[in-house]
């Protein structure tokens, strides 16, 4: 059966998450427009550094700061190959956080589909609604 496309770009963001390099969370994250993919990131540290799979997490107030998240790596892929992130739509395997939640909004998405509420943030909900961003979670199960 013909997977809803959804259910294709979710799929996809879980294909890139086997790339992440940091297993406190394999997040992956593909930004769309007009079904086509914009850009893809997965959780990893910046180019040319040790990951957290070579190095160990680098812990701070419980959180691993050595990655970027998977939505901040694909806005950077946009801006570094020049591709305009305006109106597109965040298919990621978990709900953003607040700081990733800020540069989506930033960026111009306008709808976020995610799977996981991983560590749930009130105040990134909070945020996504005041800029009216339609957010819709969509439990689909991990590709084999």
């Amino acid at each position: 059966m013909r997977p809803d496309w959804d259910s294709y770009f979710m799929k996809i963001a879980y294909a890139v998450s086997e790339r992440s390099t940091c297993d406190r969370a394999l997040v992956g994250c593909v930004l769309v427009r007009d079904k086509r993919i914009l850009t893809t990131g997965f959780n990893g540290s910046p180019a040319g550094q040790a990951h957290c799979d070579e190095a160990g997490h680098l812990m701070v107030d419980g959180h691993c700061v050595r990655t970027i998240h998977a939505e901040t790596n694909a806005i950077i892929q946009a801006a570094l190959h020049g591709v305009s992130t305006k109106g597109s739509t965040c298919y990621v395997t978990h709900l953003p956080c607040i700081n990733c939640t800020k540069a989506l909004i930033n960026a111009g998405i306008i709808h976020i589909v995610y799977s996981a509420a991983y560590r749930s943030d009130e105040n990134a909900i909070a945020f996504l609604k005041a800029a009216g961003i339609d957010v819709a979670q969509k439990e689909y199960l991990q590709a084999p």
